[in-house]
């Protein structure tokens, strides 16, 4: 449906995110891969989602100078805000498990930011879900680091995985968002583009 109203314009997804690229794909979306290196870095100043707005934007920097008229590059970011601090990917098995540790038995927010950018104009979307986890216990905790790995992943958990079939209790907001991408909010944004 949307892809045949966007049968005009090259969607280019700047991720390597199999996640998002999944969705794009549920999405029903013509679209091409494209990466380039950016360092994910931003001013201290920034808070909320305002981070993720400006990594959002950041990352499609490199391609502005070989965007063509038909072209819609999206580019985005995710952070987990927590205890007024943006939780990025861990580093470390010690790292991955602090961010969870720190979330037991508490609330946090998944902030996903999402930017379009065409040859002309560019305009950045975002979404923010609040998630609550129950007590988890250290054992819970490394068993789902040892086993998944979630070096990848803001805040050091996919709510698509073990952790949170097991540890999440309430979900306020976009589920889609946790995972990665707020598939609604790109619907939309795609669709007024070429209204």
């Amino acid at each position: 449906m949307l892809n045949n109203r966007l049968k005009n314009f090259n969607i280019i997804l700047a991720s390597g995110s199999p996640r998002r690229q999944q969705f794009f794909k549920e999405l029903g979306l013509d679209f091409e891969i494209r990466l380039k290196p950016v360092k994910e870095e931003y001013p201290h100043r920034l808070r909320h989602f305002e981070i993720s707005d400006y990594l959002a934007q950041l990352k499609s920097l490199p391609f502005k100078e070989e965007l063509k008229e038909n072209d819609i590059l999206i580019t985005s970011d995710t952070i987990v805000w927590h205890n007024e601090s943006a939780l990025g990917k861990p580093r470390s098995h010690e790292e991955a498990f602090q961010m969870i540790a720190s979330m037991s038995d508490q609330t946090h927010e998944v902030i996903t930011s999402v930017c379009f950018t065409t040859k002309n104009t560019q305009k950045t979307v975002n979404a923010i879900t609040k998630v609550t986890f129950k007590a988890l216990s250290k054992d819970e905790i490394n068993y789902y680091i040892d086993t998944y790995e979630p070096y990848d992943k803001a805040g050091a958990y996919g709510i698509q995985e073990w952790i949170g079939q097991i540890g999440i209790t309430k979900i306020e907001g976009s589920y889609t968002n946790v995972v990665g991408l707020p598939t609604h909010l790109v619907y939309k944004t795609l669709n007024s583009m070429v209204d």
